[in-house]
């Protein structure tokens, strides 16, 4: 955060020197002007822009939001061993079908999720998979 502030000051310091020493001239061209607000701001513009996406990128465990977030219909939980998110994406490369319903059960005091799958020709296919390790049972 302190080298965006940096490079904004930058920017405003090289702005405000070109149109200060172009402002005594009669004629004020703006072609040298804004070439030099586009070479400062640039920096500035990209680096924003990146901070921005590293930011979203993140999971909201990281980066201080709450532990749920939502992706469409499936809900990732983020604690310990795999998402649900997870799970249900690595369920569909396995049996390549597409999960219609999920719940979250505790068997024998571990977290289970249930998947419920529809393949392409019909069938419906129930998988168990275990949220600590990610093994399907």
């Amino acid at each position: 955060m302190n080298e965006l502030f940096v490079l904004a000051l930058r920017a405003w310091c090289m702005a405000r020197s070109a149109f200060s020493a172009n402002c005594g001239a009669q004629t004020f061209t703006l072609a040298p002007v804004m070439k030099k607000i586009r070479t400062a701001l640039l920096p500035v513009v990209l680096l924003a822009a990146s901070v921005a996406s590293y930011a979203q990128g993140q999971p909201s465990y990281l980066a201080g939001g709450s532990n749920v977030e939502e992706h469409g219909e499936v809900v990732a939980v983020y604690r310990d061993g795999i998402s649900l998110d997870e799970a249900v994406r690595r369920a569909e490369a396995q049996y390549h079908a597409k999960v219609v319903r999920t719940d979250v059960q505790d068997e024998d005091g571990r977290k289970v999720y249930v998947l419920k799958l529809l393949s392409e020709d019909g069938r419906v296919i129930t998988v168990r998979v275990d949220a600590e390790s990610g093994r399907t049972r």
